[in-house]
């Protein structure tokens, strides 16, 4: 090791609305020598979500809140550069829930950071934060699981050109479904659909969705993937068959609102519809992340799935990357570059 120190985002204030600079604070640790059974990662790239800024508000949630003075929590793949653990060695590739830092140290065994070996030979690193990471297996299970689509079906899906919308889109036309996104902007929605086979995509800035889905959905929606929440949520909920199912993943569109949450004001259409929405956790699948990760790498080295991730460049940039996620400036997931194998 040639850096004795480490170098950290830590959560200086809760946000009001989307972070600033002052919410957070950066610290530089010196990195503690090993213990039995530690490994020292090198952080290569760090994954940007959503769900990160719910983590950052204080409050009952499926996992704890990032406490004041707490690294941020993030996923992130790195290279072990030391290790006093049987179960990994100095060179391995490894996937995790580790942090905005430069370094995570601690037990091989960690539950909390779930550390997981990953092949750079199978897929370039950042696709392990992407397709083969978490918001692929998000989309994998939630669409399959959740959304229990069928041959047939019209499958409409928030958020398209997004991490998780993308493969979503990808795994229904898979399954023979007809899919619609919805996305922000004309270049969005040209890319879902040329680039991963969307039968088409709603641009919601260009005019009301649920004219758009009147005009894309003409049969109606089997199965809506959401991501986003509030106003499009209601517009789909408009448009739903009988028995339809709605996947609830998450809501960005109200991740930073000062004001309370904004619900479903058409939910009766589930009532009259008979239909089923339910929220879904990726963790509640780990179990089974072998069975996703396989079948989308299979697709993938067969040609007929695509990963696309947007990397940003240089841990200092953190807090302005982080919001390009709600600024809608990133195509495909959004990854943090942050050293060189």
């Amino acid at each position: 090791m040639t850096q004795d120190t480490n170098d950290q985002y830590l959560l200086a204030a809760r946000p009001v609305g989307l972070p600033k600079d002052s919410d957070w604070q950066r610290a530089a640790p010196p990195l503690a020598e090993l213990l039995d059974g530690e490994v020292r990662v090198k952080l290569l790239y760090l994954s940007l979500d959503p769900a990160m800024r719910g983590w950052m508000n204080e409050g009952k949630s499926y996992v704890r809140p990032v406490a004041i003075g707490e690294v941020m929590r993030a996923g992130g793949v790195g290279i072990v550069v030391e290790s006093k653990s049987p179960r990994l060695k100095v060179g391995d590739h490894v996937m995790g829930v580790m942090g905005v830092q430069r370094f995570w140290t601690g037990p091989a065994e960690d539950k909390g950071a779930m550390l997981g070996k990953v092949d750079p030979g199978m897929a370039p690193l950042p696709t392990w934060l992407n397709a083969l990471g978490m918001p692929g297996m998000t989309a994998y299970f939630g669409l399959t699981d959740v959304g229990q689509p069928k041959a047939g079906d019209t499958v409409v899906v928030s958020g398209a050109a997004g991490a998780v919308g993308m493969t979503v889109g990808q795994v229904a036309k898979h399954l023979g479904c007809r899919v619609v996104g919805i996305a922000g902007g004309a270049d969005k929605c040209r890319f879902v659909v040329e680039e991963f086979g969307f039968d088409a995509c709603i641009d919601y800035k260009a005019g009301p969705v649920h004219a758009g889905l009147k005009e894309h959905c003409p049969q109606g929606v089997d199965v809506y993937f959401d991501n986003v929440g509030g106003d499009i949520l209601d517009a789909v909920l408009t448009r739903i068959n009988m028995k339809a199912r709605i996947v609830i993943c998450g809501a960005i569109s109200q991740y930073n609102a000062t004001a309370p949450v904004k619900g479903p004001a058409n939910y009766l259409s589930l009532l009259v519809n008979r239909a089923r929405m339910e929220g879904m956790l990726v963790t509640d699948y780990a179990a089974r992340y072998p069975e996703g990760v396989a079948t989308l790498a299979r697709w993938m080295a067969e040609g007929s799935f695509k990963s696309h991730e947007h990397v940003v460049e240089g841990f200092d940039g953190f807090p302005a990357a982080l919001l390009m996620l709600f600024e809608g400036k990133n195509l495909g997931k959004l990854v943090l570059k942050v050293a060189d194998a």
